[in-house]
């Protein structure tokens, strides 16, 4: 018995003989297992020191990047910003108000109107210059003014800011579109898709305005309002199919704490945009179910993959669903707790009822309206999306949290392309 107490190794060193008990001893020489008596100790804490040489070759490429940086910034026109004098936000929410906030502190005397709904919040950002529903701590620029008055509102802007809900646009925009110059360029900051007609803001926006060419932007990437509010760093996607107007969008907005890239793949913004919500809300009930952070990243994964899909089938750019306004948007979403979206699902998760849920909140979640129009779409573009076609199931309450798991868990094993 005392044989088998023997480290394996030891076997060789004895040659296939068998080896003498051993006895109890302190010395850590003796019970080391070698396969060599002449091999060094290996040593228990390798090397990570960096050399003289590396730290050269990272301080150059260091160097390279700021000298690039600064030899475009030094070129950067600053043309539009000068030439800009009003902005218009329509909508008085989170994001429409701490946009207006931003372009506002990006010139002084620049003017930027809001157009409200709520008097009450007209009241309260022009006399405190606070937004007391949605922002009550923090001070707005005073070069903010808001208003009820379409009219006053659009009058002589040069860049219209859209943040409506996507579902209360087409309405909302057919009732101001006398006052709509048809040369203003929209900026949506809007992410979702038309319940009934499957639209997005890109399409809904002209055809509301009876204007084909209405100049259209789209906004989209990782940003919540609240980091906006307090200047932390963000970087966003500006497209357009109109290049000009894209940079034109890029100057107006960027500043030393929000990036702005430009891009000419407005379906994959605009899809990715809306598709990211209706994720955001399955990740949250995997969360309210505590399934795990296995469990987590496989839905996330498949989330990603399925936009991936069914974007590439509207003719958007594979690229553009990896970037900022795809897998950027998405990880923000799914993982952060200030995502509307995805609080809505961590509640459904722990077993509220969407009632109960969207009774309580005041501020709109895209994704659920989003969810029953996404399926449409996947049946029209012929793809199959299983994540994102149980959120639409539990939304409607025809299929249980628990229940959706299981049926996913017993999807085909199959082979990743």
């Amino acid at each position: 018995m005392a044989a088998s107490l023997q480290p394996a190794c030891l076997d060789l060193h004895f040659a296939g003989k068998h080896p003498p008990p051993l006895k109890h001893t302190n010395n850590p020489t003796f019970l080391r297992c070698v396969s060599s008596p002449n091999l060094p100790e290996p040593d228990s804490s390798p090397d990570t020191s960096i050399t003289r040489d590396q730290r050269k070759v990272v301080r150059i490429a260091w160097e390279k990047i700021v000298r690039w940086s600064r030899s475009l910034r030094a070129k950067a026109k600053t043309d539009v910003l000068e030439r800009t004098r009003k902005v218009v936000v329509l909508g008085g929410g989170s994001f429409g108000t701490a946009m207006a906030a931003h372009v506002a502190g990006r010139k002084e005397g620049l003017e930027v109107n809001m157009l409200v709904r709520d008097s009450f919040v007209c009241e309260s950002i022009n006399k405190n210059h606070h937004n007391c529903k949605y922002f009550p701590e923090h001070k707005l620029p005073e070069n903010v003014i808001a208003t009820t008055d379409a009219k006053a509102a659009l009058l002589d802007a040069d860049y219209c800011l859209h943040a409506v809900p996507v579902q209360f646009s087409s309405l909302f925009l057919e009732g101001i579109s006398d006052y709509v110059d048809p040369g203003l360029p929209f900026i949506s900051l809007s992410k979702g898709l038309e319940l009934n007609t499957l639209r997005m803001m890109s399409q809904i926006i002209p055809t509301a305005l009876k204007n084909p060419r209405q100049p259209f932007v789209a906004l989209s990437g990782p940003s919540f309002a609240l980091e906006l509010m307090n200047n932390l760093p963000t970087a966003m996607v500006v497209a357009s199919k109109d290049k000009k107007l894209a940079n034109s969008v890029q100057q107006l907005l960027a500043s030393g704490y929000l990036r702005i890239n430009t891009s000419s793949d407005v379906t994959g913004v605009e899809i990715a945009g809306a598709l990211k919500n209706v994720l955001a809300i399955a990740a949250g009930i995997v969360d309210g179910m505590q399934l795990g952070n296995n469990s987590m990243a496989a839905l996330v994964s498949q989330g990603c993959s399925e936009i991936r899909w069914l974007a590439t089938k509207m003719g958007a750019k594979p690229t553009t669903i990896t970037g900022l306004s795809g897998t950027g948007d998405i990880m923000l979403t799914c993982f952060v707790n200030l995502s509307r979206n995805r609080t809505v699902g961590v509640r459904l998760g722990s077993g509220e009822t969407l009632d109960e849920i969207l009774s309580s909140m005041n501020q709109v979640a895209e994704g659920v309206a989003t969810a029953g129009a996404v399926i449409a779409l996947a049946q029209k573009y012929n793809v199959k999306l299983p994540v994102l076609t149980a959120v639409a199931k539990i939304i409607d309450n025809e299929l249980t949290p628990t229940k959706a798991v299981l049926e996913l868990m017993s999807l085909p094993q199959v082979e990743e392309v």
